[in-house]
């Protein structure tokens, strides 16, 4: 059945990630999930060395967290990660956890906050995020290779930065890699839903948000970008199909991209997991970058 055709409360279920998980109710998968990002960030807090609250622009929630290997390497690849939280919860404070593994390798990770509604909207936080960005490549020029990881909503805007026309931004960041981990690519399925209540977009704010509808821009932006579209076993059939769809459309325009449907996990643990070196992803991750 095409989503245009679910009655509401389906609709809802469907974009419902708790509900899909084989692990614990729907509550308790969301408590445990922040659990596990909070300890992860405290982990990686200990292990590197830190630069909290890092404005990349003039707004209070325009800043990021920096986690910096102590290595002397001159070749340090960097990792902008974007949180989740469906555009309206979670924050930068307990986004740092995929330094845990990625420090012991010399690489950089930053994490990325951005105004979450209803004090951001749409917009507002994908200007955000292309800023952040941009403020990253200028004060770490030397970097050996700049990547994107974005979980969710944060998939979502990690593909929006990848759609970027660059134009006005007097600089074309060259990101050499990209892991979208069950993202959503199409915002029109969720104007009718919950998730919409405080982001309150029209159908114009979501069809020019909606990186399935932006794949001719990203061509031109990020065509030497290595795009990983990973998606979990347990995720919910709409998310599937949102990931499956967008790979098949960035695919066809002949862009580098891979889908990784990894077994045995949910929306939640596909992206807790990255605290491990030896999850599956992390090691594509340590490949891509050269560090395997």
């Amino acid at each position: 059945m095409h989503w245009t055709e679910m009655k509401k409360d389906e609709l809802e279920r469907q974009f419902s990630p708790s509900w899909w998980s084989h692990r614990m109710s729907a509550d308790d998968v969301i408590k445990a999930h922040v659990k596990a990002l909070k300890e992860g960030t405290e982990r990686a807090r200990g292990l590197a060395q830190t630069l909290l609250n890092v404005p990349y622009g003039q707004g209070d929630g325009e800043k990021l967290d920096v986690y910096i290997p102590s290595t002397t390497s001159l070749d340090v690849p960097l990792v902008i990660y974007l949180h989740g939280g469906y555009w309206q919860f979670l924050s930068k404070e307990e986004s740092g956890f995929m330094a845990v593994p990625l420090i012991n390798k010399g690489v950089v990770v930053v994490a990325v906050g951005y105004d979450i509604a209803p004090k951001g909207n749409m917009d507002l936080m994908v200007s955000q995020v292309r800023r952040s960005v941009v403020s990253v490549i200028q004060q770490y020029s030397h970097i050996s290779g700049l990547y994107l990881c974005g979980h969710s909503a944060g998939a979502h805007l990690a593909a929006m930065v990848l759609s970027t026309d660059w134009s006005q931004y007097n600089i074309t960041p060259q990101i050499k890699g990209a892991f979208l981990v069950s993202g959503i690519y199409d915002l029109l399925p969720i104007l009718s839903t919950y998730v919409n209540d405080p982001l309150k977009m029209t159908e114009e704010v979501a069809v020019r948000n909606s990186p399935s509808k932006l794949v001719p821009q990203l061509k031109l932006s990020s065509s030497s970008c290595h795009i990983v579209v990973a998606v979990a076993e347990n995720d919910s059939p709409e998310f599937r199909k949102q990931s499956e769809e967008y790979y098949k459309t960035l695919g066809e325009s002949g862009l580098n991209v891979t889908l990784e449907d990894v077994p045995n996990t949910d929306h939640f643990s596909i992206i807790e997991q990255l605290v491990d070196g030896e999850y599956h992803l992390t090691k594509l991750l340590f490949k891509m970058m050269g560090k395997s």
